[in-house]
């Protein structure tokens, strides 16, 4: 029996990690999307962005945003162990939990592993802020904002629901019926909130609306490297869904994970379809950039619930997804609300649409606790994001000047371009 536990604790763990090591590899993916959506004279300043945003996210996660999120530090299988422990000494301490909690009463596995495959969400988070405010913040008020962001308002939210803690002593979410499997709420919605947030105070980019408030695009310039982005999300998010299940070592587990696979799988592509179908009807064009953003917006759709619904469920709902974010695209633009790379509308409309998904195939959830839980999500995200983007606007700015703008945050942000030879001397 001690062998066996043995074994599963090294699956779990190992399984744990390679899952944590894809959603990290979606870092590059929301990088090269944001990339390839942005002009060109602003792509070494959002690339510049996702890379530190990562480096702060793993920081501020383990300096102090783990232990607010989980009440405490690093310990194995519940019981904390200093870092001189022997191999035999934390052998016997896994042996000893799963005894205590009965070979079938769930996977162990070490917090440092727990920890790996944590903060690479509260990277995911912030990467979606970044793709929002592209093209005329600053670069150090976004960063500034990261600290904040991964250090203190994703903690407080996660602390809520997956850590299950009351909100503010009121109410539990989980008592109330609420259910995010994999993060539609925790990490899509309230990453979104923030952008959100970010916007109003920003404002949209110069030439973005008319005079007479029609819409103008700005097209991105590389499509290949938002397609290349787009596709890294897809495959990192097999990590992101599947190592939501926490364990593969029992038949059980690895039939959930296979479920899970292949439900992330059918969304992302009844997203794309769906999305590629609407901006044909409401454009008379096949709009690559609907295509990927459908594609993602039924991954995101599915998120919040992947383990239930069947495989044609899975795609139906995708498809949801895929329709919503073209009109929700269209919506914020009508109400000037400039973003880019629409982040927004994939991962906070269809965010929301994900959770409302929950109920119709977990029966351990209910209407009225979802959507409690995204109002307390977003009220949470939005409200404390709004005033740590209202101090950093006020203290230093959040936005370049007209001038840096036109000229591209490349050269003003970063004194590098990442496109010089398109540039005339």
């Amino acid at each position: 029996m001690d062998q066996t536990l043995e074994l599963q604790y090294a699956m779990d763990t190992f399984y744990f990690l390679v899952c944590g090591a894809l959603v990290m590899w979606m870092a590059a993916g929301f990088a090269m999307l944001e990339a390839g959506l942005v002009r060109s004279k602003n792509t070494a300043e959002i690339l510049t962005k996702n890379v530190a945003l990562f480096a702060i996210s793993c920081i501020m996660y383990l300096v102090c945003g783990y232990a607010l999120m989980y009440d405490g530090g690093f310990m194995l299988a519940g019981i904390e162990l200093d870092g001189a422990a022997s191999a035999d000494e934390l052998t016997k301490a896994v042996l000893a939990e799963s005894h205590e909690a009965g070979f079938s009463g769930g996977s162990v596995y070490s917090n440092a592993s727990d920890f790996f495959f944590q903060v690479v969400f509260v990277a995911t988070a912030m990467s979606i802020v970044s793709g929002a405010v592209a093209e005329r913040m600053k670069l150090w008020a976004f960063l500034g904002f990261a600290v904040v962001m991964t250090g203190v308002i994703y903690p407080m939210e996660g602390s809520w629901t997956w850590n299950g803690a009351d909100v503010f002593g009121l109410y539990n979410l989980g008592d109330l019926g609420f259910s995010d499997f994999a993060g539609s709420g925790i990490v899509h919605l309230a990453g979104a909130t923030a952008a959100l947030a970010g916007v109003l105070l920003l404002g949209a980019r110069k030439g973005k609306y008319g005079k007479n408030g029609e819409v103008l695009a700005i097209p991105g310039a590389n499509l290949p490297l938002a397609t290349l982005g787009t596709f890294i999300l897809w495959m990192g998010w097999f990590g992101f869904n599947g190592g939501s299940v926490l364990k593969l070592g029992d038949i059980a587990s690895a039939n959930s994970v296979a479920m899970v696979f292949l439900n992330t799988n059918a969304a992302a592509a009844g997203g794309a379809i769906a999305a590629l179908v609407t901006a044909r009807i409401l454009f008379g064009k096949a709009d690559l950039t609907m295509l990927l953003n459908g594609a993602l917006a039924g991954l995101v759709a599915i998120t919040a619930e992947p383990s239930t619904p069947t495989a044609l469920q899975a795609t139906l709902f995708g498809a949801a997804g895929g329709v919503l974010v073209v009109f929700s695209i269209i919506g914020l633009d009508k109400l000037k609300i400039d973003d880019p790379v629409g982040a927004i509308s994939v991962h906070g409309t269809c965010g929301i649409l994900g959770l409302l998904l929950v109920p119709v195939t977990n029966s351990g959830s209910s209407f009225s606790g979802q959507i409690i839980g995204a109002a307390t999500i977003f009220g949470w995200v939005f409200a404390t994001s709004f005033v740590v983007w209202m101090v950093l606007k006020v203290v230093f700015g959040i936005r370049v000047s007209e001038e840096e703008e036109y000229e591209g945050v490349d050269l003003s942000e970063c004194g590098v371009e990442a496109y010089p030879e398109f540039v005339n001397r």
